[in-house]
């Protein structure tokens, strides 16, 4: 068994090291690769995919995990052949010819995406959208799934989910959402205009977003912020994780929250179990769980009145001439503005979660064959219609704004969501533990959120599910009820809607 287990944790590291690169050259991809560069970086990308495919699923690794299974192995050694069993399920009988041609179709993908939302142009991404869900597709008919083909997709990013166990939490959300937002819109009030609308130097933006993630104790010599056109967090270890965010100086929230959001992902990458890196243990559960902590850090203490009783006076001083005549409340007030828009990322919390049930219904109608290609952009301006009232102009700011289908991460979307309603669980609890907590974030005290997280989140790794976590730091399932508690709490003092 010592001899197995040996070559198993020597095999699993050499997968990391490899993905460690893999996940690098992406964010060059995102960052800093001139353009002329990308028919080479596809082809490389497709090698080394197709090579970690190849070591992954090597008949003696295969063979080894299946003897380690069979034995009453326990702790973080039990976890680790428990989640790489896991994906080798996923990965055996994939021929490596797919892996490459998905890595390959993906990249050139990607650059097709960012001309056609240039250029607000389906017809140039839709050939390659049409060979990416093919190839989806072929990929969830090789590893098998239960029930809907959908679910072979969305068990990628949060382990045991399935769209039947999804869709009526969904819709249970819908259901407290939709009337929410009418009741709001109804009230006709903007309070966002001649406050956010106004010009915020981008240097200036920068000094702020950066201070604030320092403040939330952000590592920058484990990590680093840059620019790209879809903000992300890319991590390759608690070491090494890269931020990115994107900056309009006519937008401040944009940069202000999307850098607040991924540096919440940053954190959780930074505060894993630093004694195991590179093992499955030492990563994180599940994308839900992960966007439970970036939804948490932008909206539940970066949108609050307490965060903002410190940091609007840093404001005023930040920008000059810009902010001399606002107020707090006026501020708070526009940075909790409510009103359906076109753009998921500068969504606000009330029809945030609208945007992405419209994404789930149409990848589960393109999966399910309902809905073809072809049709994407109508089936879109239809269901932003119906939920959120409004029809998007053109092509960039409705089927093309996101970047996620050009990467081939269908399945992802639900993941946002249901890090929504863990993120409402955990501060839930977080509030009850550190009752003063909102005394402590008027005075820019961020470190004991960071330390709650870190010890009820970040340190368990993957030794626990995505269920058995919120079950063991909030003591239920998970739900609807506190997010949409918190919302109807906030909005309804905001807005002066009755209860």
């Amino acid at each position: 068994m010592q001899d197995d287990y040996s070559f198993f944790l020597t095999r699993i590291r050499e997968l990391a090291d490899l993905k460690h690169a893999e996940s690098l050259m992406g964010w060059d991809q995102e960052t800093y690769m001139p353009p002329n560069g990308i028919n080479m970086r596809a082809r490389a990308q497709g090698s080394l995919s197709g090579l970690i495919h190849e070591r992954l699923t090597e008949t003696k690794f295969v063979r080894t995990v299946e003897r380690l299974k069979d034995l009453e192995l326990k702790g973080d050694e039990a976890v680790n052949i428990s989640r790489v069993a896991r994906q080798l399920k996923r990965s055996v009988g994939i021929p490596r010819q797919l892996v490459i041609e998905m890595s390959e179709t993906t990249s050139l993908g990607h650059e097709a995406w960012i001309s056609a939302r240039n250029e607000s142009d389906f017809a140039v991404f839709r050939p390659w959208l049409e060979k990416i869900i093919d190839q989806k597709r072929q990929f969830a008919d090789l590893i098998g799934y239960e029930g809907s083909i959908y679910n072979a997709l969305v068990d990628e990013y949060e382990p045991g989910a399935t769209i039947e166990s999804i869709m009526p939490l969904f819709e249970q959300l819908r259901l407290e959402l939709v009337p929410l937002v009418d009741a709001i819109s109804e009230k006709g009030i903007r309070p966002a205009a001649g406050i956010l609308d106004r010009v915020f130097d981008v240097s200036k933006q920068e000094l702020l977003g950066r201070q604030i993630i320092s403040d939330m104790g952000f590592d920058m010599k484990s990590g680093r912020l840059d620019v790209a056109i879809h903000p992300f967090c890319s991590g390759t270890s608690p070491d090494d994780v890269r931020l990115t965010t994107r900056y309009d100086k006519r937008w401040l929230p944009g940069s202000l929250f999307g850098s607040m959001h991924e540096a919440g992902h940053g954190l959780y990458e930074q505060g894993l179990p630093s004694d195991v890196k590179g093992d499955p243990v030492g990563q994180s559960i599940s994308l839900g769980i992960h966007e439970s902590q970036s939804r948490m850090w932008e909206n539940m203490v970066g949108r609050s009145l307490a965060f903002w009783n410190y940091y609007f006076p840093q404001l005023q001083t930040i920008f000059p001439g810009v902010a001399d005549d606002m107020d707090l409340d006026r501020f708070y007030r526009a940075i909790n503005q409510v009103v359906p828009s076109f753009i998921r990322v500068e969504a606000d919390e009330v029809t945030y979660n609208l945007h992405i049930i419209v994404r789930l219904e149409l990848e589960v109608a393109l999966f399910e064959q309902q809905l073809v290609v072809k049709d994407l952009p109508e089936a879109w301006n239809e269901k932003m219609d119906k939920y959120l009232g409004i029809v998007p102009k053109d092509d960039k700011y409705g089927v093309l704004q996101d970047v996620h289908w050009s990467l081939g991460h269908f399945g992802y979307f639900p993941t946002y969501t249901l890090g929504n309603l863990y993120s409402a669980q955990f501060f839930k609890q977080l509030c009850e533990d550190i009752t003063d907590v909102f005394d402590q974030i008027s005075q820019g005290q961020l470190i004991d959120v960071k330390k709650w997280l870190n010890e009820n989140i970040h340190s368990y790794g993957s030794r626990l599910t995505a269920d058995e976590l919120v079950q063991q730091v909030t003591g239920r399932p998970l739900g609807v009820e506190d997010f949409t508690n918190y919302l109807k709490k906030k909005f309804n003092s905001l807005y002066n809607l009755s209860n």
